[in-house]
């Protein structure tokens, strides 16, 4: 039997993120077209988060 208790976590950990991110951009939607890409930004938050960090870093 292999242990996949790693990938649940990072899996309850994107899921939580994936919650947070969809309210965060949903929240700040003004139109339906804005909320729609908000759920798409929801889904790739873990992309934008790296991208930024490595912007932050000049890399």
């Amino acid at each position: 039997m292999s242990d996949h208790r790693g990938g649940q976590f990072a899996g309850g950990v994107y899921g939580l993120g994936f919650i947070g991110a969809l309210v965060y951009f949903l929240q700040s939607a003004t139109s339906f077209w804005d909320g729609v890409y908000g759920v798409f930004q929801a889904f790739v938050w873990p992309a934008y988060l790296v991208w930024g960090l490595l912007h932050s870093l000049k890399m």
